[in-house]
């Protein structure tokens, strides 16, 4: 527990302090245009240029740049359905009506973001309300005074780190994860039927942080098609490995519902390894720069599978059979999360259990390309060591 508050207040400390440091920006971004608008264009009350830069920058990093083109959009539309619906009709009671009607309608139909939608509508009703076409042109200069000042400070000055981005997004996803499992090895020690179902709640809203992760993902995409080919490079991997966090989500769910529908006895079994499994998922969330530590991530969660593997090997199917693989299945996303192929690791899990050669892997791309192949001597060793306990045990029990 105290190590789950020092872990939330750390995270909690980061996210302040991003926090203010965006809002610092959104702050300079705004100030800047107010006095570019009013002593650079003389504009006397140049209110919407700070807004327009206050707006884009507040929005999800990432998509700062694209949020400022998008205000820009819906002001240019509206300004322009306003201005002809304005010279049309005059300032009749229906000209208001028509200009919001005409502005939503057009951006709707050119399948405009929610914001363009906005813009445009609002941008159309000052119009028509002021009834001043030199007011509308003031407003565009304005709205590109503060969307030009927002692009400054998010592609120029502080521009957008795709990988710190997507990290960001799955060191919270594993502390969440890492949460939950917490929980649930507390309901294991305390035999709690009650911590055993929150866990099972708490993971179940790891899903939210998946779908921000699924976001950060999108956005990265986006991102990366901007930078250089090598870092776009580290960022595509990055974003392969990050999806297996989606399975390594569904697998402790599906673990956590699996120790809560056990019985004392059964779950009781499992308390040391599912520490282990969270000391590892807790251990990455702080650690997802460091390739080391994602090389011992991956050989703790082989070493704990093959174990769970042996222990099990030609047992009939039960609860605690049940409740290793899900076990196993855990370790596995995690070997997978931290860079290591696939197939390399269900290779290296299956020999822990099964008397056979395994066969020279195919060196998995990207970093951590050194130490993949360590996995299958590890699972060969564990294999040894579990045959070589197995021929020592079987003669006591048939004395027995």
């Amino acid at each position: 527990m105290a190590r789950r508050t020092v872990s939330g207040l750390s995270v909690g400390g980061r996210r302040v302090a991003l926090d203010v440091w965006l809002l610092l920006q959104a702050t300079a971004s705004a100030t800047a245009a107010w006095l570019v608008a009013r002593y650079v264009f003389d504009h006397p009350a140049p209110y919407f240029a700070p807004i327009t830069a206050m707006v884009a920058l507040t929005a999800n990093l990432g998509e700062r740049g694209l949020h400022a083109i998008r205000l820009l959009q819906g002001v240019l539309l509206g300004l322009l359905v306003g201005q002809l619906v304005l010279a049309a009709l005059g300032k009749g009671p229906g000209t208001m009506a028509l200009a919001v009607f005409v502005s939503l309608a057009t951006a709707r139909a050119l399948r405009s973001a929610q914001v363009v939608v906005v813009q445009a509508a609002v941008s159309s009703i000052l119009v028509v309300a002021l009834g001043d076409q030199a007011n509308g042109v003031q407003r565009l200069v304005d709205a590109l005074t503060g969307a030009g000042i927002a692009l400054v400070f998010s592609q120029l000055l502080f521009p957008p780190e795709p990988l710190a981005l997507l990290r960001r997004a799955e060191a919270a996803a594993l502390h969440a994860i890492a949460d939950g499992l917490t929980t649930l090895a507390d309901a294991i020690d305390q035999d709690d039927d009650g911590l055993a179902h929150q866990s099972v709640g708490e993971l179940r809203e790891v899903l939210d942080h998946l779908l921000e992760l699924r976001r950060v993902g999108r956005t990265d995409t986006r991102v990366t098609r901007r930078v250089l080919t090598w870092r776009a490079k580290v960022v595509v991997r990055e974003k392969e490995n990050a999806e297996h966090l989606d399975l390594l989500g569904a697998s402790c769910l599906m673990l956590a519902r699996l120790v809560a529908s056990a019985d004392s006895d059964t779950r009781g079994r499992l308390q040391e390894p599912v520490r282990g499994l969270t000391d590892v998922i807790a251990s990455l969330a702080g650690g997802l720069d460091d390739r080391d530590v994602r090389r011992r991530a991956a050989d703790r969660s082989l070493e704990l599978a093959t174990r769970i593997t042996a222990e099990t090997a030609g047992a009939a199917a039960s609860d605690r059979t049940f409740l290793a693989y899900g076990l196993r299945t855990v370790a596995t996303d995690i070997v997978t999360f931290a860079g290591v192929d696939l197939t390399d690791t269900l290779e290296a899990i299956r020999a822990g259990a099964l008397d056979q050669r395994v066969p020279p892997a195919k060196m998995p791309p990207g970093r951590l390309h050194r130490w993949a192949g360590r996995l299958l001597g590890r699972s060969r060793r564990l294999r040894g060591r579990a045959r070589r306990s197995s021929a020592r045990n079987g003669p006591s029990k048939e004395r027995s």
